[in-house]
């Protein structure tokens, strides 16, 4: 079957750990494309991104220019809310061919929200979500979720973990030193970070 990877995210602002850690994930499923789907709210947040829908498109569109296994979809910022991932995963299955694949890559600091996901039994049965881990922490344990997933659910997880390079930049980070005057041109692209400089984003 044919592989593609779902990147989902708020991506405020998309640094070079998404686009490393993606690209990793991708190479180990074997997966011919990994597509970037930024949300327009978090459902599990309580807040708003700081930058607008469309500056975290055009940025993301600016870091993966001239990558050919990358792409992006608008298709959550332009679904009224909530959007849950459910939505995205039945949205591409209408748009690809039976013989795709579709695998949803997540961090494993996720996992602490995941039995909250919308009909995540339903979600688990429609994709397969491959939960990435950096090196040095601990290999995730699924071990909790048995109650509430299933056994064959649990095993569809652990079969599918995926240990990443160890990346020390985080969204948070890149916007508290914009914000106080620091350098972050080594987190981000540099198309990013001329387009951050140029709009004022988080000032």
């Amino acid at each position: 079957m044919k592989k593609t990877a779902l990147f989902g995210g708020t991506f405020d602002p998309v640094h070079n750990g998404h686009i490393d850690v993606a690209e990793y994930a991708a190479g180990a499923i074997g997966a011919e494309k990994v597509i970037m789907v930024p949300a327009k709210r978090s459902p599990h947040k309580n807040f708003s991104p700081f930058a607008s829908a469309q500056d975290r498109i055009n940025m993301i569109s600016l870091a993966i220019a001239g990558r050919d296994n990358f792409d992006l979809s608008d298709c959550e910022m332009t679904r009224p809310e909530p959007s849950y991932t459910l939505d995205t995963i039945e949205y591409f299955q209408s748009k690809f061919t039976p013989d795709t694949q579709l695998y949803w890559l997540i961090g494993a600091d996720s996992l602490k929200d995941l039995a909250k996901w919308h009909r995540i039994r339903d979600l688990l049965d429609s994709c397969t979500i491959a939960v990435m881990f950096r090196a040095g922490i601990a290999k995730p344990d699924f071990s909790d979720f048995t109650r509430i997933f299933g056994w064959s659910h649990v095993q569809k997880l652990s079969d599918n973990v995926i240990q990443t390079p160890l990346i020390e930049v985080s969204s948070t980070d890149i916007r508290n030193k914009i914000a106080t005057g620091q350098s972050v041109e080594k987190m981000i692209h540099p198309d990013v970070l001329k387009y951050i400089t140029e709009k004022g984003l988080y000032k």
